[in-house]
């Protein structure tokens, strides 16, 4: 099994560049497994049983799964995760044409490790908009081959590079894709049109806009003497998406499940796609009963937030609490924040330490250092718009937010196995 499930994470990531395509992916598989895509311009006819999934702005996707028993009674088993990761992202006027090298502009999105981008092969990905027979349409673009790359300054120019310096993001991390002859100049909306004809035989008669991003084309691995640990770009939060997906399709038919995998969650997720946009609520007040049955579902229901957590990296142990120091390979981790920023409590908490005895998976607790900044999930969102009971968990990581992100190759397994029981739980707390 554990083998199993990391080729398929390994599959997954490579066919998920960006939240569009992880969107998409995940979209196939449950259309495989026989779920209906639900349009939310269009009347649901929605009925026990029945298995549907739905989709925001191509990144942000809801899977439901409903049951045989009154949800008013016996409520939803969430799963919340996220579909983005922080990259590097095209600028709307991206050209830079400098010393004969063709660049392109780049923002950065979300809380990103800089340095591990230099050097790397780069592809591009993303959804663009174009004219067509003088209509407005959609497409994702994958070039998937190294088209691009942000090359170091050599030690030599640069005596310093080994006692760290601020890496300036607007001079130092436009990648380059191209030398160009003497006063030639580039299009970048060219070579998109080209990439849609080549792709997928569009021609366009313009490109409107886009949303693009520059990922690494290196390939996640499961490494290590002995294979102990998954190698790979967007484990952060890829891995639990894939996780949850693969716990809604091996869960029996008994109860009403969710999985939420929304964008934007390293931005702050306000956005209309986001968690903490309108979206999961209104999809649940279209699903579930009204009025006071649904609040009565709401408090019946519990949600478990999944998303990575910092395992206790050997070279740098100071930076955990020395009672809270989650090891990979050591099974899923219960975030807690007496500030609110996780959603845990102690019955929620309680509830999934039980949760993981029963089902023999190992399970671990996380706090950061009081005196260090803590990060978010989209568990302490959820919670307060829907007042639904919230766990944070996650699988404990290395190297979070860089270009390649480490995890222990049990911890997927344990993921699932935990999940999977979670979804079949006829007695929440």
């Amino acid at each position: 099994m554990r083998t199993e499930l990391n080729q398929g994470l390994i599959d997954f990531l490579k066919t998920s560049p960006t939240p569009f395509h992880a969107t998409r992916s995940l979209a196939q598989r449950l259309e495989a497994a026989g779920y209906q895509r639900l349009d939310e311009r269009e009347v649901w006819r929605s009925e026990g049983g029945g298995r549907f999934y739905i989709t925001r702005n191509d990144s942000s996707i809801i899977a439901i799964k409903l049951g045989k028993r009154p949800l008013a009674d016996s409520g939803m088993r969430m799963v919340g995760a996220h579909t983005d990761s922080p990259c590097l992202r095209v600028k709307p006027n991206p050209e830079l044409h400098q010393q004969g090298f063709w660049q392109l502009g780049v923002e950065v999105y979300g809380g990103a490790l800089l340095n591990p981008w230099f050097d790397r092969d780069l592809s591009l990905a993303g959804r663009v908009t174009y004219r067509a027979a003088g209509k407005v349409e959609s497409q994702l673009i994958d070039f998937q081959r190294p088209i691009a790359v942000i090359p170091n300054l050599a030690i030599h120019l640069n005596r310093e590079a080994n006692k760290g310096w601020e890496i300036n993001k607007q001079i130092e991390l436009p990648p380059i894709l191209a030398t160009l002859a003497a006063g030639e100049q580039r299009d970048f909306r060219d070579l998109l049109a080209e990439q849609l004809s080549h792709e997928h035989g569009i021609t366009a008669d313009a490109v409107l806009d886009y949303e693009l991003s520059f990922y690494d084309t290196q390939s996640a691995a499961v490494i290590g003497l002995e294979g102990d640990f998954l190698s790979g770009a967007r484990l952060d939060n890829l891995l639990s998406c894939y996780a949850g997906l693969q716990a809604l399709l091996s869960s029996k038919n008994e109860e009403s499940c969710i999985l939420v995998c929304t964008d934007h969650e390293e931005v702050g997720s306000r956005s209309a796609c986001g968690a903490d946009g309108p979206m999961l609520e209104q999809v649940l007040r279209r699903l579930m009963p009204a009025g006071d049955a649904y609040a009565r579902s709401i408090q019946h229901s519990l949600m478990v937030s999944a998303d990575n957590a910092h395992g206790l990296h050997p070279n740098y142990i100071d930076k955990h609490d020395a009672n809270h120091g989650p090891l990979l390979n050591g099974g899923p981790v219960i975030k807690i924040n007496s500030n609110q920023r996780y959603a845990t409590n102690s019955e929620t908490a309680g509830f999934f330490r039980h949760l993981c005895l029963t089902e023999e998976v190992p399970v671990q607790s996380f706090v950061t250092r009081s005196d260090m900044g803590c990060g978010s999930t989209i568990g302490p969102i959820a919670a307060s718009h829907l007042g639904i009971r919230t766990v944070d968990i996650g699988v404990p990581t290395f190297a979070m937010h860089s270009i390649r992100e480490l995890a222990g190759s049990h911890d997927l397994a344990h993921l699932v196995k935990v999940l999977t029981a979670f979804y079949g739980c006829s007695e929440l707390i």
